[in-house]
């Protein structure tokens, strides 16, 4: 079958009538028996029957259908793919970060960068990290930033900086004069835990396990920010990333290095077959050197 019988058949069982069908795809009902009637001789058997006016699709359609289907879809999802890569070439800087980065670091950096370059438009997306790989393989978006991530086939990775992870508590009476914490300190305490889907709570999970330590876990969650301001409430305590610890959003807490440290990456990450605009490129040095810059201005004294 022929794209276009393909699209026919579709249109016409799915819509259950001639007339439909060429309503769906905008031209005469004629062009549609055509395709059809066409598409009927190549393949040598009959795809509906006509029963008191109404089209009954045959045995060998409904079979036909199901693999018809996938077809479309992957006909959908070209042309979206095309579609997003005209959107790449227009001017546009796409990019995606994880919640800990989309709430403050992009808008700053865009705001930033724009100064310079008034004429770039830019879409933002904030979404897990599986998400930006998908969108990232879909061509939905250019630039990806997220913590830790993983060499995956066909996306490039590139690491901006090293952070740490920082206790965080909604004041200093817990923890009396001590200017850093190991995770026996944490111990019985309330505790606001992170999910281990993502890299950082698997670390975490990882890091508390080997010390031996079971936390009093009275919240989950996968949002870093989220975590921030359960602590910054009063709910207990919790560790994240450097970057949502200095933050504004969450509330005001109080931060305790973590020693041993837990060290983790800053990662960019980019198709590794399309090459980036220029305007991309630029606005990825910016953006490594503002995050350098963030965890320099929180590090020092």
């Amino acid at each position: 079958m022929r794209l276009r019988q393909i699209e026919v058949f579709h249109a016409v069982y799915s819509s259950g009538s001639m007339t439909n069908a060429a309503a769906l795809l905008n031209v005469s009902q004629p062009s549609v028996s055509k395709v059809l009637a066409h598409a009927e001789q190549q393949l040598g058997y009959r795809l509906f029957d006509r029963v008191k006016g109404k089209l009954i699709p045959t045995p060998e359609a409904h079979q036909l259908f199901k693999h018809v289907r996938e077809v479309y879809d992957d006909v959908d999802r070209l042309r979206q793919v095309a579609s997003n890569l005209k959107a790449a070439s227009a001017g546009r800087i796409r990019v995606a970060g994880t919640p800990a980065f989309g709430l403050e670091v992009l808008p700053l950096a865009i705001s930033t960068f724009r100064d310079e370059h008034p004429d770039v438009i830019f879409e933002v997306e904030t979404l897990h990290l599986d998400e930006i790989r998908d969108a990232l393989n879909e061509s939905r978006i250019d630039i990806g930033l997220a913590f830790d991530a993983a060499q995956q086939p066909g996306i490039r990775r590139k690491k901006i900086a090293r952070a740490n992870f920082l206790v965080l508590a909604p004041d200093r009476r817990a923890f009396g004069n001590k200017s850093s914490l190991s995770v026996g300190d944490l111990r019985d305490r309330p505790f606001i835990g992170l999910n281990s889907r993502g890299p950082l709570g698997r670390a975490l999970s990882d890091y508390l396990e080997a010390a031996g330590v079971q936390p009093n876990i009275v919240a989950w969650t996968e949002t870093y920010h989220i975590a921030k301001a359960l602590a910054a409430s009063g709910a207990g305590i919790t560790i994240a990333d450097e970057i949502t610890a200095h933050s504004l959003t969450g509330g005001k807490v109080v931060t305790y290095p973590l020693k041993p440290a837990i060290h983790f990456d800053i990662t960019m990450l980019q198709q590794a077959e399309t090459p980036l605009s220029l305007a991309a490129k630029r606005f990825t040095r910016h953006l490594g050197q503002l995050i350098k810059n963030l965890l320099a201005d929180t590090r020092s004294p």
